[in-house]
């Protein structure tokens, strides 16, 4: 095989390395950030919950008809369900976010694994070329010096 076209296709699977690299380190921020939101939108939640509780617990040692109980009550229930279901989404969207990091480090794993093949194979197809240069030169010096020698005479 040809060092140089050896060269070029790891040159093309470096290349599709860090394209793949960068696809999945862009997946990832783009999970990272529907975490944060979703978890932001979790503690927004969580504090409107509780900022409510308290107004209403206040309102409630004055006075309350039984309808506004149950009304609350009702209000609350569906609050503390939202919440459940932000913690699942939450989760969920955690676990892919786990699992985007976990791509990444084996993108980058195998991308780095890729240049340092290439540099690899650059040295050593530096390292061949370099050899062959210095046979040819040391040849060349050979034959200069035989030619540069006096014939010798033969007689008879």
């Amino acid at each position: 095989m040809n060092a140089p076209a050896s060269l070029h296709a790891l040159q093309t699977v470096l290349e599709h390395a860090l394209a793949e690299r960068d696809q999945a380190t862009a997946q990832m921020y783009l999970l990272l950030e529907n975490s944060r939101r979703l978890m932001s939108q979790k503690e927004q939640l969580h504090s409107y919950r509780e900022e409510y509780r308290a107004r209403w617990t206040q309102q409630f040692r004055l006075s309350a008809a039984i309808e506004v109980v149950q009304s609350y009550q009702a209000f609350v229930a569906r609050l503390d369900h939202a919440l459940e279901q932000l913690t699942q989404q939450l989760a969920a969207a955690d676990a892919l976010a786990q699992q985007a990091r976990e791509l990444l480090l084996a993108r980058e794993i195998r991308a780095a694994s890729v240049r340092k093949l290439l540099g690899r194979r650059i040295s050593e197809h530096a390292h061949v070329a370099a050899t062959r240069e210095q046979k040819h030169s040391d040849e060349r010096a050979s034959l200069a010096r035989w030619h540069a020698a006096p014939a010798m005479m033969v007689t008879p």
